[in-house]
């Protein structure tokens, strides 16, 4: 089996067609043609089925692409190893995370220290971001719960407390804190399965952050966020849960056999040079933003300075 083989199959099945796949390797589309048909005939296997132009995996390819994958990310890491020579001036690190928050604030702090790395970002909820990784399409995650599986490493972040928020309509808009009772007595809207966030059963169930934002804005219930997330809004309010303590622990993660990547390991130090506790202004930021909102006759009035 030649790497060569191994390279050209990869190609096809990371972008799903021979054109595609001639394209990014830099030759023709028959010389790909030509030496997957061979690696098939070699092993008396079929890797794709082909339906005009449309190109998918059969079982056996599916199996080895899982496999190239792995091959291909560490021929990568090899490579920056050797070029950089012991400092990072080349590469690509892929970020997955569960929200933007701290990943623009990793990366921003990544960039300037190392300005020649580029970066790309995948956003989805817990389960998905870990997906990606298992799956070798981001090289190091940014998770909201702690990962209990042998084959991650993970380094604690910050630690953030989980509030309520409401709309302006809802008759809790003044006050300041909630119980769990009063929550659960209130229709919820929440993200998806899987997501970190999701405590209870929600009434709706949306696939991001923004729309359960939106859902909220619109009266369709009440909904829960980490308190650094909020972000002040004139028709949205946090609210405290009074009586219970709950908290959400955002973990840097990497598969554990990729952990001395120079690029993840760069990023892993990075992430600790931010480590210290974040002080969020989300309680000022909400009530400077009720506040701003009142009728001028129902904000107090500083005392009169006369006699």
């Amino acid at each position: 089996m030649s790497f060569t083989s191994l390279r050209t199959f990869h190609a096809v099945a990371e972008h799903r067609g021979f054109t595609s796949a001639a394209k990014a390797l830099g030759i023709g589309q028959p010389t790909v043609t030509t030496q997957i048909k061979e690696f098939e005939a070699a092993y008396g296997v079929e890797l794709f089925e082909r339906s005009g132009r449309r190109v998918e995996l059969t079982d056996a390819g599916a199996a080895l692409f899982a496999i190239t994958r792995r091959l291909m990310s560490l021929r990568e890491e090899a490579d920056e190893l050797l070029g950089a020579h012991g400092s990072l001036h080349t590469g690509h690190l892929r970020l997955a995370a569960v929200g933007p928050f701290h990943a623009t604030e990793i990366l921003a702090a990544f960039k300037r220290e190392y300005p020649s790395i580029s970066v790309s970002v995948l956003l989805g909820n817990s389960e998905r971001t870990l997906r990606h990784l298992l799956d070798l399409e981001a090289d190091v995650a940014i998770l909201a719960h702690a990962v209990e599986d042998a084959r991650m490493h993970t380094a604690r972040y910050r630690e953030h407390r989980v509030v309520a928020f409401v709309n302006r309509q809802h008759p809790w808009f003044r006050r300041k804190s909630v119980t769990l009772a009063g929550l659960a007595s209130q229709p919820l809207v929440l993200r998806e399965q899987g997501s970190t966030t999701r405590r209870a059963q929600p009434v709706f169930e949306i696939g991001s952050r923004e729309g359960v934002w939106k859902a909220v804005e619109q009266g369709l219930g009440v909904s829960v966020v980490a308190d650094f997330e909020f972000v002040a809004h004139p028709n949205l309010r946090t609210l405290e849960i009074s009586d219970a303590e709950i908290r959400t622990e955002y973990r840097i993660v990497c598969l554990r056999e990729r952990v001395a990547s120079p690029k993840i390991a760069a990023f892993m130090k990075v992430a600790e040079t931010l480590r210290q506790p974040y002080q969020g202004s989300y309680a000022r930021l909400s009530e400077q933003a009720v506040v701003s909102q009142r009728p001028r006759s129902a904000r107090k009035k500083p005392p009169s300075s006369r006699a």
